[in-house]
């Protein structure tokens, strides 16, 4: 199994994850969204050298991950790279912040160290909010979401189109390398210098098929905006999950 098809297996399986009948798929996803988004903007307030009060946000993603029932080892094989990339965020800083803070045992701990620590946190907790929002709710329900805090409609409809889209253009790069590994067989990889054709036929398939895509949307009525298919009202419970959450944010970032 090549790259391509594990990478459409990972989108297909994060699909029925998000659709799944789980407590935390049923919250409406506003309230999801919001809690994501007040996670996101108090996780980053926060100073460089606050290291115990990023910990402390660490405590909304273990309470997701336990009673939301999401593996923390499958979110770690399918973003590991994007979590080291963000982890390295702050891997200079011991070098050009040097003044001491604190001692442990003899241990000199500079301030650099301590940024260090505290980006490298707000980096993983960040990706790791994003994941349970994309683990826990369907694109369509996200895209719902945007359109109820009147996000434009232009911008859902393309953020709904990539995301739906991303598949077909897999798949055509699927049926792209196949054909380059018949006309090639023992070959490992695609050589340099067929990549600029292969781009460029990826590139025109991809322009007939949006033409298709577009035609065929047309004549099932479409007039610039995905209407949701199943529209949940919210719950009192759905209103109490955002408002508990934004309190516990505020009180966090108060103390």
């Amino acid at each position: 199994m090549n790259r391509i098809d594990r990478a459409m297996m990972q989108l297909h399986a994060i699909d029925r994850e998000a659709a799944a009948g789980g407590w935390l798929q049923a919250i409406h996803p506003v309230s999801k969204l919001l809690v994501t988004l007040g996670y996101l903007v108090v996780l980053l307030s926060f100073n460089k050298y606050d290291l115990p009060g990023v910990l402390v946000m660490g405590v909304y993603l273990i309470v997701l991950f336990l009673m939301g029932d999401v593996s923390l080892r499958l979110m770690g094989r399918r973003i590991w790279l994007l979590l080291l990339l963000v982890g390295l965020l702050g891997l200079a800083n011991p070098l050009f912040d040097r003044h001491p803070m604190f001692s442990i045992s003899g241990i000199t701990v500079t301030g650099g160290m301590v940024s260090m620590l505290t980006l490298m946190l707000k980096g993983v907790f960040s990706m790791s909010a994003a994941y349970l929002l994309v683990v826990t709710t369907t694109m369509d329900d996200i895209c719902h979401a945007l359109r109820c805090l009147r996000v434009p409609a232009v911008l859902v409809t393309i953020l709904m189109l990539a995301y739906r889209y991303l598949m077909l253009l897999l798949k055509e790069t699927g049926r792209l390398r196949a054909a380059y590994s018949m006309r090639a067989p023992g070959q490992r990889g695609v050589t340099f210098r067929v990549w600029g054709s292969m781009v460029g036929q990826l590139l025109l398939r991809s322009v007939d098929r949006a033409e298709m895509v577009y035609g065929s949307m047309q004549l099932r009525g479409f007039q610039g905006e995905f209407m949701p298919r199943n529209k949940k009202p919210a719950r009192m419970f759905d209103y109490l999950y955002a408002f508990i959450w934004m309190m516990l944010f505020v009180v966090i970032r108060c103390l």
